[in-house]
C-alpha cells in the first residue's frame, strides 16, 4: 500500500498487496468511538505491535504510538474491514502529530498504525481502563459529533 501524502491529509492508495488492516491501540479500540465516527463498529482482530508501546501523553486522554526502546510490544487490535470512505474518515480524525506507517504486528502480517510523532510523551503507558473508566463517555459523544462532519467531508472541529 502506498501512503500519499498531500498537504495535511494523508490518502491511502490500497494496492492488493499491501496491508489490509489498521491496528489500533488506543481509542479506537473502544466500540462507543468507532460507532461515533463511522455508525458501525468494525470487524477486528487481536493483534500487537512488537517494539511499540501506547505511551500516555501530557494533557490528552488518547495515546501515541512510539517506539519502545527495551523492546515490549503495545497491545491492540486490527480492523480488517475498512472501507476506503472510512479510512477518509479515520484519517481526517487523527491528529496531525500522527503518521500513518507500515507495521509488522505479531499476527505475522503488515498492519497500518498511526504512529506518533509530536512531543508530550510520558514515560507511563497509557491506561485504557482508566481511559474507559474516566473519559469513554464523553469521548465517544465527542466523535458521535464528530463523525458526521467528517463523513460529509466537512473539518473537524470541536
Amino acid at each position: 500500500m502506498d501512503i500519499l501524502v498531500s498537504g495535511n491529509s494523508r490518502r491511502l492508495d490500497r494496492s492488493p498487496a499491501g496491508p489490509k488492516g489498521l491496528f489500533c491501540y488506543g481509542t479506537l479500540q473502544f466500540d462507543d468511538v468507532l460507532k461515533g465516527l463511522l455508525g458501525r463498529v468494525p470487524q477486528r482482530l487481536p493483534a500487537s505491535a512488537p517494539g511499540y508501546r501506547a505511551a500516555a501523553l501530557e494533557g490528552r486522554v488518547y495515546p501515541g504510538l512510539v517506539v519502545q526502546a527495551l523492546g515490549g510490544s503495545a497491545a491492540g487490535v486490527v480492523l480488517t474491514d475498512l472501507s476506503n470512505e472510512e479510512w477518509r474518515i479515520l484519517d481526517a480524525f487523527e491528529d496531525d502529530q500522527y503518521e500513518l506507517r507500515e507495521l509488522s504486528l505479531s499476527t505475522g502480517t503488515m498492519g497500518l498504525a498511526y504512529v506518533w510523532q509530536g512531543g508530550d510523551v510520558r514515560t507511563e503507558d497509557w491506561d485504557a481502563e482508566e481511559f474507559q473508566a474516566r473519559h469513554l463517555s464523553a469521548y465517544a459523544e465527542r466523535c458521535g459529533r464528530i463523525g458526521p462532519r467528517l463523513a460529509a467531508g466537512e473539518p473537524k472541529g470541536e
